[in-house]
C-alpha cells in the first residue's frame, strides 16, 4: 500500500503537536468517507513504523441514514488485521424530531451527538484518545465560516484534551490536503461508503469549499499560505481592547482545576492551560502562568510533575 504522502503528513504533524505516546490505544471515528478510510489505513500503517507502539481501533457510528453498507469496509479491516468495531445509535431519529427552521436536520447537533458517541465508545474499547480524519482544508473552511458567520478567528485544535471525560481528540492529517487524501484513497483502492445524510452537498462548509476552489485558482501559493497560517503565532496582528469591560468578561471565565500536587494546580480557563503558583514571600496570592498545550498533555499524562515543570520553567516565573 503506498501512503507515503500521507503518511509524511501524519509524522510531521505527530512531531510538532506530539499526537501520539507510547502505548496508546487510539480510537479512529469512521464514517465511511474518504478521509476517515484514509486516516485509519495510514494510522495502520504508521503503527507499524519502527519506534511507534500503539495501537488503532476503527469506530464506525451507526447514525441512522439509509442505504449505507459497511460490508466492504468490515472486509477490508479484517484482512488488514484492524480492529473494527460498529455501534448502534438513535442520531438520526432524534435529528429528525429536532429540525431547524427549513426542516432540515441540523449538522452542530449532529456533531455533539457523534462525538458524544464515540466518546462513549472508545471508553468502552479501552481507548484513551479519538481521531478524527479534518484535514488543511476543512481547518480553512472552519476558519473563514467562524469569521464569516460568527465574527471571530477559531480554528480546531490539531490535540485538544476533554477533561471532562478524561478523552483526547487528535488530528493525525491537518498537514494533509483534501487532494492529497482523495489520490491516495484512488491509488490503493480503499474502499468507502458514500453518505446519505440529507444535508450532504448543502452546507456553509459546501459553500466555503467552492468558494476556495475558486480562490485557489487565481491564488494556488494560498493553499499552503493559509495551512502555514494557521501555526503562525509569532505574527499575529489583531485588534487589541484594554477596556475593563473586556478584561472583566475573559476574567469571568471559570478555571477548572485539572491536577493538584500540594501547593501547586493545573487549571484550565476555557482552550487554555495555566500553572497556579504562590511567590514564597507572597503566599496567599496565587499567579496564574499560561502554558503551552503540550506542556499541559505532558502533566495531564504524568509524564511530568507539576513540581518538575516549574523547576524547569523557574526563569520565567515570578517568584
Amino acid at each position: 500500500m503506498d501512503l507515503q504522502t500521507i503518511l509524511r503528513s501524519i509524522r510531521r504533524a505527530d512531531i510538532d503537536y506530539d499526537l501520539i505516546a507510547d502505548g496508546d490505544r487510539i480510537a479512529v471515528g469512521v464514517s465511511g468517507g474518504k478521509d476517515s478510510m484514509v486516516l485509519l489505513s495510514a494510522l495502520h500503517m504508521y503503527s507499524k513504523f519502527k519506534g511507534k507502539n500503539f495501537q488503532v481501533v476503527g469506530i464506525h457510528i451507526k447514525l441512522g441514514f439509509p442505504n449505507m453498507d459497511f460490508r466492504e469496509v468490515v472486509s477490508y479491516c479484517e484482512q488488514l488485521g484492524i480492529e473494527f468495531h460498529i455501534i448502534d445509535s438513535k442520531v438520526y431519529e432524534i435529528l429528525q424530531k429536532h429540525p431547524d427552521a427549513n426542516g432540515n436536520i441540523k449538522c452542530s447537533l449532529c456533531s455533539k451527538f457523534k462525538k458524544a458517541t464515540v466518546i462513549e465508545a472508545a471508553k468502552q474499547f479501552n481507548c484513551h484518545k479519538v481521531a478524527f480524519g479534518h484535514h488543511s482544508d476543512d481547518a480553512v473552511e472552519t476558519l473563514l465560516m467562524n469569521a464569516i458567520f460568527g465574527g471571530k478567528l477559531a480554528v480546531f485544535l490539531p490535540k485538544m484534551y476533554m477533561s471532562r471525560t478524561d478523552i483526547t481528540f487528535i488530528r493525525p492529517l491537518i498537514y494533509a490536503f483534501e487532494e492529497d487524501i482523495l489520490i491516495a484513497q484512488q491509488k490503493n483502492n480503499i474502499p468507502y461508503v458514500e453518505s446519505t445524510c440529507p444535508n450532504d452537498g448543502f452546507t456553509q462548509r459546501q459553500e466555503m469549499k467552492e468558494m476556495l476552489h475558486e480562490f485557489y485558482k487565481k491564488y494556488p501559493m494560498a493553499r499552503y499560505n493559509f495551512q502555514n497560517m494557521l501555526s503562525n503565532e509569532e505574527q499575529v496582528e489583531l485588534w487589541h481592547k484594554t477596556t475593563a469591560r473586556v478584561a472583566k468578561r475573559n476574567h469571568d471565565k471559570p478555571m477548572q482545576i485539572l491536577l493538584e500536587e500540594q501547593d501547586l494546580q493545573l487549571g484550565q480557563r476555557g482552550r487554555h492551560f495555566f500553572l497556579i503558583y504562590s511567590p514564597k514571600q507572597l503566599p496567599d496570592l496565587r499567579h496564574h502562568k499560561k502554558i503551552p498545550h503540550s506542556d499541559a498533555d505532558r502533566l495531564l499524562s504524568k509524564q511530568l510533575t507539576l513540581h518538575d515543570y516549574m523547576e524547569s520553567i523557574k526563569a520565567e516565573l515570578d517568584l
